[in-house]
């Protein structure tokens, strides 16, 4: 039986939310595989963000760097390396990917809302909880896949998925803030946009 973009993009949902499950890792809400009305979906709204939006995720990084938490912090290779460029998976697989990153940033940024910076994290957490809330009214809304690709391209969004679940295990809490804390502006300039753009993010 041949699935459709959508088809394929819960099957695989529902496939990571197990195996984050079963790991206890970065988990992916369950209300992506629950299948919200695709009426409510409007990811167009994030091909550009407003000015002062951009700037309360600025304060944020800003504050992080002259935190206490960057002083001969020493970490291995970056979380997020200059190879992760959502253009390389298909159409469909991007909002996989950004749910994912979304999901470990709220996760990160959650447990630092408890510190001296949990003034300067409101509003970038609620600004990053309503684009979630976005990707899981557009779950059912992907447009139609292309041809899959071929050789080590068709393992790429599995090993971002495993990279992004490892994580937590794999890096210090200081070094996981300081990877999730200077990616959030790439996210948003980036990988949201390209998302928001669908086809037309080449």
């Amino acid at each position: 039986m041949k699935l459709g973009a959508a088809g394929r993009c819960s099957l695989l949902l529902t496939l990571m939310s197990a195996l984050l499950t079963r790991t206890r890792a970065v988990p992916v809400p369950s209300a992506l595989s629950a299948h919200p009305d695709a009426r409510d979906c409007d990811m167009a709204q994030f091909k550009t963000l407003a000015p002062r939006e951009l700037q309360a995720f600025r304060k944020a990084r800003d504050a992080f760097e002259e935190s206490l938490l960057l002083k001969d912090l020493e970490c291995p290779s970056p979380l997020f390396p200059r190879p992760w460029d959502l253009r390389q998976l298909q159409v469909w697989e991007r909002p996989v990917a950004l749910q994912a990153e979304l999901a470990l940033t709220l996760r990160v940024l959650g447990t630092m809302s408890n510190s001296t910076l949990g003034d300067v994290l409101d509003q970038p957490l609620h600004m990053l909880g309503h684009i979630q809330s976005q990707l899981q009214a557009c779950a059912l809304a992907q447009p139609t896949a292309g041809p899959r690709p071929q050789g080590r391209h068709r393992h790429r969004l599995s090993h971002w998925l495993q990279r992004l679940q490892q994580a937590p295990e794999k890096e210090s809490p200081a070094c996981l803030q300081s990877s999730v804390t200077f990616n959030l502006l790439r996210l948003l300039v980036r990988d949201l946009k390209c998302v928001a753009s669908g086809h037309l993010c080449v």
